[in-house]
């Protein structure tokens, strides 16, 4: 009995083990096809707008969609790099960086649109940090000017215009165009971003020639061995330095700011003086918006009888299209004219159409007999009229005679004795008004 109790015992104790394992495996069962199902579930989109959610990370905000480029060429690790990027690293250069660039606010995503259009790298953005500051209105020691920082004789080529009315030098988006192309330009013929860069410095023929005279095609090695002049070789090294530091911007906590809603613009073609305090009275829109965005003009007035693209938000096209379109309106308070040799207030009086008096009513100070060349007047707008040209000389004057410069001559005696404006007399012989003449110099003259 005792030997079959104990087989009842171990049969029974095998039935129990048995039942828990398929119940912990009916458990387990039920279990993974429970998870399967919540899977499948969250693969299956239900609702339109948590797809929208999901398709716009986190980048959608301001900060994340900044873009921070970085150089995509090799940088040697020269003394002046390391220079640069320790003295713009520490705390003051990092606020520096900061400032600096949230003033590329109004103009980076244009920027980096024409670099795009363009094929150019992106870290090109960083050029104007170390010219301008981003400063429309800058202007160096040497006269250099606007963001990009062109110099008189490097417009050549690339639609910028400078006369008495304007200087497009200091229009961001038309300069930047020109820039981008000037740079691509000396890429394309050095094949050397480094090289290319110099040149936007000090010029294509000094590059030229610093590579002639050292026998060398590489920036590094013509800067160490001293061809360059020390503003060239400290310039590309300084860009290099600033441009990998902000390329680490959200890194080292360099903040460039939001940039501007891009509001869509336009530029209409005018070749009339207007006003830009009477187009902004006339059309509602405000008056430093008008001169923020034609901040080449000197005066906020587009010039006279020069082609002029006046960019104003895209909104007000059809406005300011119909006002310019009606001639009948005078778009101007005042005109400004620079007396010139000749000039006298009556002849000036009747071009405008106001009285001498009124002329002299506006320009305190000014006497009607000894008019100041150079000097600016300011005259009422009564009427619209080309600017006034002055007494010309003919066209047909035969500049091939020849006066030696004896003691007592200035340029105006001579224009005088020869009956021509002095200015014409200056300009033929490539001097200014009131250049002092040498005993003996050579002139052109008409002959009588």
């Amino acid at each position: 009995m005792a030997g079959g109790n104990g087989q009842e015992f171990i049969l029974a104790k095998n039935c129990k083990i048995v039942a828990l394992v398929v119940f912990f495996l009916i458990v387990s069962l039920l279990s993974v096809c429970a998870e399967s199902n919540l899977n499948q579930k969250e693969d299956t989109p239900t609702d339109t707008t948590t797809i929208k959610t999901e398709s716009v990370p986190e980048a959608h905000t301001p900060k994340a969609m900044i873009e921070y480029p970085a150089l995509d060429i090799p940088v040697p690790d020269t003394p002046l790099y390391r220079k640069y990027y320790a003295q713009y690293s520490t705390p003051e250069g990092l606020s520096y960086l900061s400032k600096i660039m949230q003033r590329s606010t109004p103009y980076r995503e244009f920027i980096f649109a024409e670099l795009d259009r363009l094929e150019v790298p992106h870290w090109l953005i960083y050029l104007p940090v170390i010219e301008s500051g981003f400063l429309p209105k800058a202007v160096s020691r040497s006269g250099a000017t606007g963001i990009w920082q062109f110099m008189r004789n490097s417009i050549g080529g690339y639609g910028i215009r400078i006369n008495e009315w304007m200087d497009e030098r200091r229009d961001p988006w038309l300069t930047t165009t020109a820039a981008i192309r000037k740079l691509k330009d000396n890429h394309n013929y050095f094949g050397d971003w480094p090289l290319a860069l110099a040149a936007y410095n000090c010029g294509l023929g000094a590059t030229k020639n610093a590579m002639k005279k050292s026998g060398l095609n590489d920036y590094w090695d013509i800067s160490q061995k001293g061809f360059f002049k020390p503003e060239s070789a400290h310039y590309v090294p300084k860009l290099f330095a600033i441009a990998t530091i902000l390329s680490k911007s959200e890194e080292l906590g360099i903040d460039w700011g939001t940039a501007q809603d891009q509001q869509e613009l336009t530029n209409i073609p005018v070749s009339r003086p207007v006003d830009m305090n009477v187009l902004a009275k006339e059309t509602g829109i405000k008056p430093e918006e008008l001169t923020s965005l034609n901040p080449s003009l000197y005066y906020s007035i587009t010039p006279p009888g020069l082609p002029y693209n006046l960019r104003i938000p895209a909104s007000y096209q059809e406005a300011v299209a119909a006002l310019l379109e009606d001639h009948s309106r005078i778009l101007l308070e005042y005109y400004l004219y620079t007396i010139k040799s000749g000039d006298t207030l009556f002849a000036l009086s009747l071009h405008y159409g106001v009285s001498v008096d009124m002329i002299l009513q506006y320009n305190s100070g000014i006497s009607p007999r000894t008019l100041q060349l150079g000097k600016k007047l300011v005259i009422p707008a009564l009427r619209e009229v080309h600017a006034y040209s002055g007494k010309k000389d003919r066209d047909d004057l035969n500049f091939t005679g020849n006066y030696w410069v004896t003691k007592g001559d200035t340029l105006w005696s001579i224009a005088l004795a020869y009956g021509v404006q002095v200015e014409t007399l200056a300009d033929k012989n490539n001097l200014q008004v009131n250049s002092i003449l040498k005993l003996g110099k050579q002139l052109r003259v008409p002959i009588l």
